[in-house]
């Protein structure tokens, strides 16, 4: 899957490290970065369903959140819906990698749609720890942000066992049946630090508090998270390439401000890099959520270059390898 420690962090620092002075505009590039397995996955399975069926296929909701991978899609012949009742009887419909819950499937089935499940595997796992612990009579206690589709799709699976905590701010706000049978779980993509910071407060109210049998937070959204802090202190200036409906992107550019970087900000392409930014400025930290394809980073790269920033060094701080299979329905047709 991925290394849990540096391998070649990549940073040379000189004798004006810190400040703008002597220091010759250079780019530091996270990696890890941009696709992770479930965001690989979830796209080709759109691409391969495409293939097979023909256009239009449906999609429900974004299959990932990114605009360029959207739109990109939408002019192959995707047609995204926001629920099932907006596909025809009969139609293709693509769940896309966030999850969904068993009444979207019920939604699905009674309209007699042929589904195909992009729902990421690590999403996939938490949906199972849900059932699992709703089937014990546990209260659980979601960490995540109201309204996205990861957590509906969670939530949906005990909904009677299921309560959101939206952050630190939120916990004063739980109840619970029996301090004796509390557990948390997480939605994939937050920041690592603010959850563990959430958890400690919910600790404080509920000492019994039970942890996930594994880590509900993905290695992906970790290591974006972990490359961007050995990076941050570094840079004047980090530009996080996503968009401004995923929930990892938005994180990065908080990760980045509070690890030390003097400015963040997050761009879905080269074009929204105001040069402004670049006032004064000799360290630029680049880095991409987990549903940024790297063409989109490649344009800011070279955005960048032409501002005199052509010396890019790599911050390397965990190598991924892994691959999820996709849908059992298009495997033959894997490239």
């Amino acid at each position: 899957m991925s290394t849990a420690i540096p391998l070649n962090v990549g940073i040379t620092r000189s004798a004006g490290a810190g400040t703008t002075e002597s220091v010759g505009k250079r780019v530091l590039l996270a990696e890890p970065r941009g696709y992770c397995a479930g965001v690989d996955r979830a796209v080709e399975t759109v691409e391969k369903s495409l293939e097979k069926h023909g256009a239009p296929i449906y999609v429900r909701k974004e299959i990932v959140h990114n605009r360029h991978v959207v739109e990109t899609l939408r002019a192959q012949g995707v047609i995204f819906v926001d629920e099932t009742d907006e596909v025809p009887e009969g139609a293709v419909v693509v769940f896309s990698a966030h999850g969904v819950s068993p009444a979207v499937h019920e939604s699905a089935a009674a309209r007699n749609l042929h589904t195909i499940d992009a729902t990421c595997p690590l999403v996939t796992k938490v949906h199972q720890e849900a059932k699992r612990f709703a089937r014990d009579d546990y209260d659980i206690l979601l960490i995540g942000h109201e309204g996205h589709e990861e957590v509906e799709g969670t939530a949906g699976e005990a909904p009677e066992h299921v309560q959101l905590v939206d952050g630190p701010a939120s916990v004063d706000k739980v109840t619970v049946r029996d301090e004796s049978k509390v557990i948390w779980l997480s939605q994939t993509t937050l920041s690592v630090d603010e959850t563990m910071e959430t958890v400690r407060r919910l600790r404080e109210r509920f000492p019994t508090l039970q942890d996930p049998p594994s880590d509900d937070i993905c290695y992906a959204t970790q290591n974006r998270q972990v490359a961007v802090k050995a990076m941050a202190p570094e840079c004047d200036l980090v530009i996080v390439v996503g968009s401004r409906n995923s929930s990892n992107s938005v994180r990065l550019v908080e990760v980045a401000l509070n690890a030390g970087a003097k400015a963040s900000y997050l761009v879905d392409y080269a074009r929204e890099v105001d040069p402004a930014w670049l006032d004064g400025v000799s360290t630029v930290g680049i880095t991409s959520g987990a549903s940024v394809p790297d063409i989109l980073v490649r344009g800011v790269l070279d955005m960048l270059e032409e501002h005199g920033f052509a010396d890019v060094q790599p911050v390397t701080t965990a190598n991924e390898t892994l691959v999820f299979a996709l849908p059992r329905e298009l495997r033959t047709t894997r490239r």
